[in-house]
């Protein structure tokens, strides 16, 4: 995903601000849950992943090569829309295991497999986190709580970490960081709990 999107503009402090909230899995206070702690958490995960309706909501992003973008995110199970303010015109649209990139700035088109792609590992409906799709890390502090995925095939093809807010034991996403093959992070932090 990293490789077709062109850089957008978010204000230094935003990204400073997002990078703090995204540095949990080194912060002092998080741990790693016992085995059935984990378990627990990981089911909370996916049954939020298989039920959550987000609309429009605002996000910033952050490209691997440091440049910034915002717009609004629609996530449903199977289903991803990134729509760009910044840069203007550009979308992304994935539905199961397919994507396809438009570039607001050229009006170019360019569609994607995500089968071997990171972002793949959200877009299963049902989603399941076992089998096919490892849980590779899961770490809690109090009011956030942090999983990272990649495939149980081949988990060199790239890593989904995604954080939560966690308040009265109901799940909120906040940020999602994909690791491609090439260790190139794009971070897209949601402004609003969803």
């Amino acid at each position: 995903m990293s490789d077709v999107i062109s850089a957008g503009r978010v204000s230094r402090r935003q990204v400073l601000v997002w990078s703090g909230m995204l540095s949990l899995a080194g912060c002092a206070g998080t741990k790693k849950p016992s085995d059935a702690g984990r378990q627990v958490q990981i089911n909370r995960v996916e049954q939020y992943l298989r039920t959550v309706h987000l609309n429009a909501v605002p996000f910033t992003q952050l490209w691997p090569d440091g440049a910034t973008g915002m717009g609004q995110l629609t996530y449903s199970p199977g289903y991803l829309y990134l729509f760009y303010q910044d840069p203007p015109g550009t979308e992304l649209k994935a539905r199961g295991l397919h994507a396809v990139y438009k570039d607001g700035q050229n009006g170019s088109e360019t569609s994607m497999g995500l089968a071997h792609n990171p972002l793949g590992l959200l877009m299963g409906n049902p989603i399941v986190l076992s089998g096919a799709v490892m849980v590779t890390d899961v770490r809690q502090q109090p009011g956030v709580l942090q999983i990272s995925l990649a495939r149980a095939a081949n988990p060199s093809q790239g890593l989904v970490t995604l954080t939560f807010a966690d308040s009265n034991n109901t799940l909120s996403l906040s940020d999602i960081h994909v690791t491609d093959e090439r260790r190139r992070t794009l971070e897209v932090h949601l402004l609003q709990q969803g």
